[in-house]
């Protein structure tokens, strides 16, 4: 099984590009399925139905939310739906609307399972949430011990992710980060054998962050000069996405069928001009 998982999507220029390339990159990488991190999709906070609606219809199998998940309220209906494929943290209060765990199926729904699981980083995170750790450990238990698990770790601190992808090495196919908007350098598999990962063999694909999907020529996707504004005279400055050309992070994951595990992980990071790919 071959999935393409894709970083945080910044306002209209990032799902623009999105949606031109999910059928480009499906046809150039053979993928099964593509999971879409979606929680910065409306003006740079949130997501609406709409533009929920439009990912999925350009091809977004899944789609995750983090900590601005509720900033567009109308959502929440949509998050209470077990037939849509849109998530948000699983470690928010129970009381939340949505869920925070989501099975795909490749091949229109005739092809091996997946399940996404999506928790929220306790460190320097705005919202309330419990435990990541016991979150997952407690997710995991109640799924079939063959099925392939990706976590998504939706968190400001690297040293956060990196811990959690520790602790569930051997456990799911991959822990995959996001949020901080910046792809990083450490995608690879996690080896056996490190005192407190849990792996036997090795078989977990990890990265700290994917990436933003989005206006490269920008702060996190943000206008430079609102934000230089802000940062530089602490005056109040809307912080408007970034105008421009926009780029698409993310990776390439490949899953054995049979024991639920990554045997490779590749970065994705193409921009999109024309309905064409180009290598960033």
């Amino acid at each position: 099984m071959r999935v393409i998982y894709l970083g945080d999507v910044v306002g209209t220029p990032g799902r623009l590009a999105v949606e031109a390339a999910m059928p480009l990159l499906r046809k150039k990488h053979k993928a099964d399925l593509v999971v879409v991190n979606a929680e910065n999709a409306a003006n740079g906070t949130g997501l609406t139905p709409e533009q929920y609606k439009k990912l999925r219809d350009a091809g977004a199998d899944g789609i995750t939310l983090g900590d601005h998940c509720f900033k567009k309220q109308q959502i929440a209906s949509m998050l209470n739906r077990a037939d849509e494929r849109v998530i948000r943290p699983l470690n928010l209060p129970p009381a939340a609307a949505g869920r925070g765990v989501m099975t795909l199926h490749a091949n229109e729904g005739n092809g091996p399972a997946l399940t996404v699981i999506v928790v929220l980083g306790r460190l320097f995170m705005p919202l309330p949430a419990a435990d990541p750790f016991a979150t997952v450990e407690t997710a995991l238990a109640e799924l079939p011990q063959d099925r392939a698990v990706i976590l998504e770790v939706h968190a400001e601190a690297t040293s956060e992710k990196v811990a959690l992808g520790w602790r569930f090495n051997g456990r799911v196919a991959a822990v995959v980060g996001t949020h901080t908007h910046v792809p990083t350098a450490d995608h690879r598999i996690l080896p056996a054998g490190v005192p407190g990962s849990h792996a036997g063999v090795p078989g977990t694909a990890y990265i700290s962050d994917l990436g933003m999907s989005g206006p490269p020529d920008s702060v996190l996707g943000r206008r430079v000069d609102r934000v230089l504004k802000h940062m530089t005279t602490a005056m109040p400055s809307p912080f408007d996405v970034a105008d421009g050309p926009a780029l698409v992070s993310g990776v390439l994951l490949t899953i054995d069928d049979r024991s639920g595990r990554a045997t490779r992980i590749d970065p994705i990071r193409q921009l999109v001009d024309n309905n064409t790919l180009k290598d960033a």
